[in-house]
């Protein structure tokens, strides 16, 4: 979706308003959850809005999910916290490029967009704000995966570098200087926010 748009749901006396930048969500007022998804040009769209209008995944090349996997295996990822705090399944981060997000501040309904990246050896993911220290208004990732090189991730517009790890930056005009982490963790398969000053993800 290029332009932002207003979603109103009322449910038993309560309205929620939220505004909506992707293509597909869910807005919940008085118990009630709303999912949506906007439809391909032809005007289909899928029932459960997890895929894209090509029908295959979103825009950055994973799978959009606003829910954590449930089960009886005794994760508490499957209540309504771990639900929130879900960002995307380990398979879906890519170990030679990133994908977005955006972490919610619990008073702050823009969020703060964030990239992560997988580890091709440990499978440990690391995630930072998706600004260059360069230019902070500069995206590491556009929207298509940052370019990864020789295990660093490299800023498309000026070329500084960053290591994986602590997202030092090794090259460029900003040498020395480290990308802003945000935290998530790995349990049972899933990656999931784990930073005290988001209380939500929402899908890129």
């Amino acid at each position: 979706m290029d332009e932002q748009a207003r979603v109103t749901v009322e449910a038993d006396d309560e309205a929620t308003r939220e505004t909506v930048y992707d293509t597909h969500g869910e807005v919940e007022a008085g118990g009630v959850t709303f999912r949506f998804s906007v439809g391909d040009a032809d005007g289909a769209s899928d029932s459960d809005g997890a895929n894209d209008p090509d029908g295959a995944s979103a825009p950055d090349g994973s799978e959009d999910r606003t829910d954590a996997p449930g089960g009886d295996d005794g994760n508490a990822t499957g209540d309504d916290e771990g639900d929130r705090l879900f960002v995307a399944p380990l398979e879906d981060v890519p170990t030679d490029s990133t994908i977005r997000r955006t972490a919610m501040r619990p008073d702050d309904r823009r969020g703060v967009g964030f990239i992560l990246r997988r580890d091709a050896e440990t499978d440990e993911v690391f995630a930072w704000r998706n600004s260059c220290p360069h230019k902070p208004e500069v995206p590491l990732d556009p929207g298509r995966g940052a370019r990864v090189d020789g295990g660093e991730i490299v800023c498309h517009e000026h070329g500084a570098r960053f290591e994986c790890g602590d997202g030092l930056c090794t090259w460029g005009p900003c040498v020395g200087e480290e990308l802003d982490p945000v935290g998530v963790e790995v349990r049972d398969g899933d990656v999931y926010l784990d930073d005290e000053r988001f209380a939500s993800v929402r899908p890129r």
